[in-house]
């Protein structure tokens, strides 16, 4: 019997079996497909029937702060998450956790810092900020975006866009403010001025867009570092033994026992005992800077995040040195053996041009069709097909407020210091 016969009788049999069972199978698979459709419709009507508030920060212009101080922002900002959506707020409501968003904009006038919340959360926001920067002052700013045209590319405009996230496991650490800090003043470096240096020397109609998405997780992610935090120490987990092989193996022990009891002393079996490798004494420093740094993340309050880039520009200016300049300031956050961030393929704004592969097929059309879809994502605010987790110290290393030593002429700070009432003021 041949490969042929018997791949054409497997074949046969199954149709056999399809046709008969057909009723059962197609039914259960569009069941499947229709509960996606069901979640996926009613999320989206949860999503747009939030209220939104924007608020600009305008930050002082002496900050001696360290970006520890926006670590403790987004660690208080954790507490908009309670608890997962139940059953009911998930497939007839269509809930999720919240979300907000921080927003690093330039335009030719100016650089801005702006964070969106839902308006429950408003309170919480402006309390946690003026906490550790007392002298901001945050009000409440129409939404830039009206600002460009409703469709991007238009005739006029064109626009590069990709949302980052990391480019390894998400329990390996990026490259995070410690390593930029010194203890003279005037070498601390600050990795957010590469970023707005670039913001600064915007012409007239350009613009540069960067978008925080952020959506406080629960310490589910942990798992992860823990299964590689093993791994590096060589750990192995112990199977239990069941409760079934617990009495079938204390059985036959005892008949051994009972049986050989004249003429030897019973012998009983003993918990194993652990015998673990002393690995940390054999690991390589590369290998113990892995381990503490993973620890390290895991110490600290999670976020799924990711961050959108647009760059618009006109149509007869565009400058992609703009691009390459802002990619190459996250690139500061990479490490060989640890983390960093990479575009999402399939939200980049690039479809190769060469002509002899199929990825280039109908380039144009593809190519307009990625760049609207990922201007109205940053338009709604809304998560990016992929995302990564990021810590507390991480978010405050990719945004805080720049240093009094950062020198970005078109940085938006307060000259004048806003005091406090009297407290015995007549009202």
């Amino acid at each position: 019997m041949d490969f042929n016969t018997v791949l054409f009788g497997i074949g046969k049999s199954t149709l056999e079996v399809f046709l008969v069972s057909w009723w059962i199978i197609v039914p259960l698979g569009l069941f499947f497909v229709w509960r996606d459709f069901w979640v996926w419709g009613l999320n989206r009507l949860w999503k747009l029937d939030i209220k939104w508030v924007l608020l600009e920060i305008k930050i002082p212009r002496n900050i001696l702060k360290t970006p520890k101080a926006m670590e403790n922002i987004f660690s208080a900002l954790h507490a908009i998450y309670v608890t997962d959506p139940s059953f009911e707020d998930k497939y007839f409501k269509g809930s999720d956790l919240s979300w907000f968003t921080f927003e690093l904009v330039g335009y030719a006038g100016g650089v801005h810092f702006y964070v969106r919340c839902p308006e429950t959360h408003r309170n919480l926001v402006e309390s946690v900020i003026y906490s550790e920067y007392p002298d901001a002052e945050l009000h409440e700013a129409e939404d830039y975006v009206k600002l460009m045209p409703d469709t991007l590319p238009n005739d006029a405009y064109d626009l590069w866009g990709n949302d980052f996230i990391l480019a390894k496991e998400n329990v390996y650490p990026i490259k995070t403010y410690e390593f930029f800090e010194a203890n003279v003043e005037e070498q601390r470096l600050d990795p957010i001025a590469a970023i707005t240096e670039v913001m600064s020397r915007l012409k007239e109609g350009e613009a540069i867009w960067l978008q925080y998405l952020l959506k406080p997780v629960p310490d589910k992610w942990k798992a992860e570092g823990d299964e590689i935090r093993d791994k590096i120490m060589d750990r192995k987990k112990e199977k239990k033994p069941g409760w079934i092989e617990v009495i079938v193996g204390g059985f036959f022990e005892f008949l051994r026992n009972l049986t050989l009891a004249p003429a030897e002393y019973p012998v009983w079996s003993e918990a194993p005992k652990k015998d673990e490798k002393i690995k940390m004494l054999h690991l390589s420093p590369g290998e113990k800077n892995i381990l503490e740094g993973v620890e390290n993340k895991m110490s600290k309050l999670g976020y799924e995040a990711a961050i959108r880039f647009i760059y618009i520009d006109r149509q007869d200016s565009f400058t992609p040195a703009n691009i390459a300049a802002v990619n190459g300031a996250f690139k500061q956050f990479s490490t060989q053996d640890m983390n960093g961030f990479k575009p999402i393929t399939d939200t980049l704004t690039f479809i190769t041009s060469r002509k002899l592969t199929y990825k280039s097929w109908f380039r144009k059309k593809r190519l307009n069709y990625r760049k609207r879809v990922i201007y109205e994502l940053y338009k709604m605010r809304w998560f990016p097909i992929k995302s990564s987790i990021l810590n507390t110290e991480e978010l405050a290393t990719v945004f805080h407020f720049p240093l009094v030593t950062v020198e970005a002429p078109l940085l938006r700070r307060l000259d004048t210091r806003k005091g406090e009432p009297p407290a015995n003021l007549p009202i």
